[in-house]
């Protein structure tokens, strides 16, 4: 209250006065449109490998590496992505991020031989590994009150991405090849280059960078759009408020995150951001994040690709599966049709909890779910049953993958949002990099039991580490160091 009697208000309050309009809107779906056109890349992983190894009759090693390298990619691009975008501003980072992404998936199209494909789609993987800043981006725009619900709804971006890939690719690869899956699964990167120049700049990172007089000008824009007024007074800047801060603390300011001078903001550039993870204050969450995002991604691309291996019949060891007429002729895109489809009531539920319950409940219930689908699979199942199963387990695993990455930026301060994010990504893709060993080594193998008790394993891990973060933030503020 005392902001208000001086007329002072924070980027916060601002954001509240303003609401969820057709502003946020256009972000949501800019925002989304990344997600839409990451989604994409990565399914095509479920379908082109064992076109590319018939046609140059690959090697299963060679076949697999043509998936582990889009994951490596993306390891690495996840930090220089996170740290450019915290350092030049996040339109900056999704520009590069599309530049890289749309050249170097349209590229893979006219891959002459296996290794140009494979360094092609190497460069895609650092490409996407950017992704996070576009979540980061549109998390910033959205009031406190309502972020978790309108994080759900951008992840639907996701989701249906996926359902446009699986049912591209049912429809293309009959009739043409998957060079022209490549390209077409380009078009939504190219889409963002296009729309670049009408995405505003995020004014929560313009007012960490001390430019309070650009992120007001956003602000008044967004009221404009939004038929809106901003509150009485003046915007608080870092530069005005630094004393007020040291001598008033903010019961809503989260105790574990650091409070960083205006001095510290300026040196806090380049490899420095990626060290600030390790701070004191910041260490626990950080290796909380990475074990809990780890965990998210080796369930959730784990699941999706032992619903391939299963569908598929490649291993020869699921007579009951094989048998069933429903596995012949196109049913590998059939079975990933309606396994995305899954993923959309799970996001659906989460939607209703995130901001009732809380992230940290709701994705223990989400992963509880997953473990309770998977279980009766340590034993052979018939087809229908198994598939029921695998569609209610990725149906759970995605809710938690989408709610721990919303968790992830929202306890991270401005100034190292999307490097965290980032860094927490890309650990948590080195989970989509390991999990082949076990979704296709194993189950090849025969040895399902033995790879849905990992998948088990790796989910009681994770709901451990949920319960060991020490505090939700539902309904908080954004840390920011700025206003």
């Amino acid at each position: 209250m005392d902001n208000e009697q001086v007329g002072l208000y924070t980027l916060d309050e601002a954001l509240e006065s303003l609401g969820f309009g057709k502003f946020q809107a256009f972000v949501l779906a800019y925002a989304g449109l990344g997600w839409f056109a990451e989604a994409m890349e990565i399914m095509i992983l479920s379908f082109i490998g064992q076109a590319v190894k018939s046609e140059w009759g690959l090697s299963s090693s060679q076949e697999s590496l043509l998936s582990t390298i889009v994951f490596a990619g993306m390891v690495i691009g996840a930090y220089g992505w996170g740290t450019i975008s915290d350092t030049y501003g996040r339109r900056t980072g999704f520009l590069t991020i599309s530049i890289v992404t749309s050249g170097a998936g349209f590229l893979s199209t006219f891959s002459p031989n296996y290794l140009s494909l494979v360094i092609l789609r190497g460069f895609v993987g650092f490409g996407l590994g950017g992704t996070s800043v576009f979540l980061s981006w549109f998390l910033e725009f959205v009031p406190a009150s309502s972020r978790g619900m309108w994080m759900i709804v951008y992840s639907t971006f996701w989701t249906f991405g996926s359902i446009f890939e699986a049912t591209l690719v049912w429809i293309v690869m009959a009739k043409l090849n998957w060079r022209w899956v490549l390209a077409l699964s380009s078009v939504p990167s190219f889409a963002l280059l296009f729309l670049y120049g009408v995405a505003p700049e995020s004014p929560r990172y313009l007012c960490m960078k001390g430019r309070t007089g650009d992120a007001l000008r956003i602000l008044e824009k967004i009221a404009s759009v939004n038929r809106t007024k901003l509150p009485a007074g003046v915007l608080i800047s870092s530069r005005s408020t630094d004393k007020a801060e040291e001598s008033t603390p903010s019961e809503d300011r989260i105790p574990l995150l650091p409070s960083l001078s205006k001095s510290s903001m300026q040196s806090k550039l380049g490899l420095s951001s990626f060290f600030m993870l390790f701070s004191s204050k910041l260490i626990k969450t950080t290796a909380l994040l990475w074990v809990l995002l780890f965990g998210d991604s080796f369930s959730y691309y784990g699941i999706i690709l032992l619903t391939s291996k299963l569908s598929s019949g490649e291993s020869g060891c699921f007579p009951t599966i094989q048998s069933s007429g429903y596995l012949l002729g196109d049913s590998l895109y059939v079975n990933a049709f309606i396994t995305s489809i899954a993923e959309l009531p799970g996001l659906f539920l989460s939607a209703l909890l995130v901001d009732r319950v809380g992230r940290k409940q709701t994705m223990s219930i989400m992963f509880g779910l997953a473990f309770i689908f998977l279980l009766p699979l340590l034993t052979r199942q018939s087809a229908v049953l198994t598939t029921c199963l695998l569609f209610g387990a990725r149906m759970n695993a995605m809710a938690t993958f989408t709610v721990a990455s919303i968790y992830a930026p929202e306890l991270y301060p401005t100034s190292v949002r999307t490097t965290g994010a980032g860094v927490a990504s890309a650990v948590g893709r080195i989970g989509g990099m390991v999990c082949p060993l076990v979704s296709v080594a194993l189950v090849n193998a025969c040895h399902q039991t033995e790879a849905i008790a990992i998948y088990l394993a790796v989910i009681v891990v994770s709901l451990v580490c949920i319960q060991l973060f020490p505090y939700d933030t539902k309904g908080r503020e954004l840390s920011d160091t700025a206003c």
